[in-house]
């Protein structure tokens, strides 16, 4: 049994046999599929050959024959085949076949960390479907749409600063406090409302409730007021450039500036809280979609809904309408550090969770916008820092050992566990990595660290919130070197910079802030100048930013006076001042909570629950029986017969008309209300014999508060769906029907309303005097009935 080593055979036209029918065949039934058949067998690596067998069956095989001859897998005796590679190209196919190994072995180790990570706990539908439209190495970012896009492109008003401009007054601003705690949004509003009022903006303060920052607030130079629910629609807001609300607790007086002729007052809102962002997936989970569509209209109404950084417009991206913008900025991190450093000590808290004074502890922390699982960040830190934990974690000659804390998702779905496996499989000692929540004491965890290490893959938009703790701490902090960080602070000063992914720069960084088991004296200073920067940082843009919004966004009418450069701020701290005896006295108030979601929540399900309690107290009911209807029956019965009985007595009895001033006080009160459904009131009688009619001109329902009732007054409405529906209000549009016309109304303004009465006034007024005035001269204490009774008198 052996392979015959004659050469085939071959026909007379130099084919071999059996193969030239096989050829023709396929060659007429593949003409149409391009020979796919034939170069696929042609695709194979090419076998040396015998140089003058070639030359001699060149001219004898075509160039689509050829390969099938030669190609033919060879075997030697004892069946194996040959293997095709030699020499050099052994060696190169040998590194080739190493790099693809590797690869593959890391790609299913960080599969099945990341696997290991994931499969703790429940996830959330809503961030698991975010979780899933990210690829390995991307990131999330707020981007720029609507409104925010417009403003970030604005010019400003340099090209009004170039035009001669006489101003009376400065621009105008009102600004809504929802509640007037001291806390960290305090500490912000009052450091931009001063560096705003240095630029030339008059700011006037409405207070929804009073509370310990208020003789702050007096003390700001600007006129300061309370006003409750009953005041909401008795407040001129067209006097103002814009109108600025601090919180969503200012929810109930933005509704006042739903309504025309207010509904056109720039309006920015300023959201920092995020409790509303935690009932959403609930209201969505439990179908109150009612309670949605409220908060979507509430928040469609502001032009700008402005957020300090650029994860709360991600939690609150079901009520997004466009108008969605980031100033990046916010002492609320530094103000939680330092309150939280008053009250605990970093010994105690070790003692607490296992730590010795000794342990040099190394926390890990990365993004938190994956809140409640731990992401794709932790599995690539495990593959970082793998070598900088088995090189640390097995040192013992130092006095202490090494612990290596997690931070992130949360601390009752297993995650430690989960860890602990990742950490045996690595090598590293018992208990030598555990993992922390972020739904437990985050500043404890990282209060009682040593060094912070940021392991997140994602480059964020904002710099990272748990970075300005750790360095409020005065805890020295490693992080890739991202151009966010990279912004703000300076490598080997503030904190040490490394190249990510790669872990031997992270052991050379790391190094840098060991010696002896013990911190260095780098590693302090480092420390210390982290924790001078943090207590300002990112005050200066935030400052900034307001100012160029406002620039961007409010119109200035001739008469106001511009405001000035926003180069000319210089302001590049927080007003740390004004809270020195709080922060002295340790008297911090962190409470955030958003008090109106709940009120709103429990007015806007009340019925709900009323109607499903009485709908239970109904199916509780007995069903009515068969004597139950036949009581019915017979109470109807005797109820038709004593009518019948009635009506056959009033017709034996003989009626009495009455006297005759009866009859005309009936008649007088039906057409008196016959009157009143025609809408118009004792006005209309009252204005009979009066010398002059006053017609006050208005445009939306939000400008009813502020107008006159009485004889000498009367409406004049440049709305058809805005007049009063109890007052004999003039139809200004019906009257003047070119009033229809947008163009025309926004440019004749109450000057249209005084062209619709002179259009065939003798039909409508008929008094020897008459009067305008617009409907803010209420609002502004201005009344014209003062100057036509002077004008009278003299």
């Amino acid at each position: 049994m052996g392979r015959s080593s004659s050469p085939p055979g071959l026909d007379g036209d130099g084919n071999e046999n059996g193969k030239n029918n096989a050829i023709n065949n396929n060659s007429d039934t593949n003409n149409n599929n391009n020979d796919q058949g034939f170069y696929s067998i042609r695709d194979r690596f090419p076998f040396k050959r015998n140089p003058g067998h070639s030359r001699d069956r060149i001219k004898q095989y075509s160039l689509l024959e050829r390969p099938l001859v030669r190609n033919r897998a060879r075997f030697n005796r004892k069946g194996l085949l040959h293997f095709p590679f030699r020499g050099i190209y052994l060696f190169y196919f040998l590194i080739f076949f190493s790099v693809f190994a590797f690869a593959v072995a890391s790609m299913v180790m960080q599969s099945s960390i990341t696997a290991m990570l994931f499969r703790q706990g429940g996830e959330r539908s809503w961030r698991r479907s975010i979780r899933e439209g990210l690829r390995f190495g991307s990131s999330l970012k707020f981007m720029p749409a609507g409104i925010s896009r417009l403003l970030a492109e604005g010019g400003g008003l340099d090209p009004m600063r170039s035009t001669d401009r006489i101003g009376l007054r400065g621009p105008r601003l009102a600004l809504v406090l929802g509640n007037m705690k001291k806390n960290s949004q305090s500490l912000m509003l009052v450091t931009v409302v001063k560096s705003l009022q240095r630029l030339g903006y008059v700011f006037k303060i409405y207070a929804l409730d009073s509370g310990e920052a208020r003789g702050m607030w007096e003390n700001l130079s600007a006129q300061f007021s309370f006003f409750g629910p009953e005041q909401f629609g008795h407040i001129d807001w067209s006097m103002f450039e814009g109108v600025i609300a601090d919180s969503l607790e200012a929810k109930e007086a933005i509704s006042s500036l739903m309504q025309e002729p207010f509904d056109t007052v720039p309006l920015i809102w300023i959201v920092q809280e995020d409790t509303l962002a935690k009932r959403l997936p609930v209201y969505e989970e439990k179908g109150l979609q009612h309670l949605v569509l409220n908060w979507k209209t509430a928040f469609t109404r502001a032009n700008v809904i402005l957020f300090p950084d650029f994860t709360l417009p991600m939690l609150y991206s079901m009520l997004d309408t466009g108008n969605f913008h980031v100033i990046p900025g916010s002492p609320v991190d530094v103000w939680g550090a330092e309150s939280y450093s008053k009250t605990h000590e970093k010994q105690q808290l070790r003692k607490d969770n296992g730590f010795s004074m000794d342990d040099m502890v190394v926390l890990v922390v990365g993004s938190s916008f994956f809140y409640d699982e731990l992401s794709w960040d932790y599995a690539v830190a495990l593959q970082t820092i793998g070598p900088l934990l088995q090189r640390y974690t097995r040192r013992n000659d130092a006095g202490g050992s090494f612990k290596f804390i997690f931070l992130s998702g949360n601390s009752t779905d297993g995650y430690n566990d989960a860890l602990q496996q990742v950490a045996s499989r690595l090598g590293l000692p018992q208990g030598s990595v555990r993992h922390y929540g972020l739904d437990g004491d985050t500043n404890g965890v990282i209060l009682m660290a040593d060094i912070v290490l940021y392991g997140s893959s994602q480059e964020e938009q904002g710099f990272p919130p748990l970075i300005i703790r750790a360095m409020t701490f005065g805890i020295p902090v490693i992080t890739p070197d991202f151009p966010i960080i990279k912004k703000y602070v300076v490598d080997g000063a503030h904190c040490v910079f490394f190249p990510k992914h790669d872990p031997d720069a992270l052991l050379r960084a790391f190094s840098l802030l060991i010696s002896n088991g013990r911190l260095s004296k780098f590693a302090e200073t480092v420390a210390s100048s982290g924790r001078l920067l943090a207590k300002n940082i990112l005050a200066s843009e935030c400052i900034t930013g307001y100012a160029s919004l406002l620039v961007n966004l409010l119109y200035f009418p001739s008469d106001v006076l511009l405001p000035g450069p926003v180069s000319e701020l210089q302001q590049a701290s927080w007003e740390w001042n004004l809270f020195r005896k709080e922060i002295e006295h340790s008297n911090f108030d962190t409470s955030v909570d958003s008090s109106v979601v709940y009120t709103v929540e429990e007015e806007l399900t009340k019925h709900i629950i009323d109607t499903s309690k009485n709908w239970t107290e109904l199916q509780d009911q007995d069903a009515l029986t068969g004597q139950d209807l036949d009581l019915v029956t017979e109470i109807e019965n005797f109820e038709d017969y004593e009518r019948l009985e009635m009506e056959e007595i009033n017709e034996r009895t003989e009626r009495h008309l009455g006297v005759w001033d009866e009859i005309y006080r009936n008649a007088r009160k039906s057409e008196k209300l016959r009157f009143e459904a025609n809408e118009r009131d004792e006005g209309e009688l009252e204005r009979t014999g009066q010398p002059v009619c006053i017609y006050e001109i208005y445009s939306g329902a939000g400008a009813w508060p502020f107008l006159h009732h009485g004889s000498l007054y009367r409406g004049l409405s440049l709305s058809r769906r805005a007049r009063r529906l109890t007052s004999d209000d003039v139809d200004a549009v019906g009257r003047l029907p070119l009033l229809n016309s947008t163009y025309y109304r926004d440019l004749l303004c109450e000057v249209g309303g005084m062209f619709s009465i002179a259009n065939r006034v003798d039909s409508i007024h008929k008094r020897p005097w008459i009067g305008f005035q617009s409907w803010q001269a209420a609002g502004r204490k201005v009344f014209l009935i003062l100057i036509f009774n002077m004008a009278f008198i003299c």
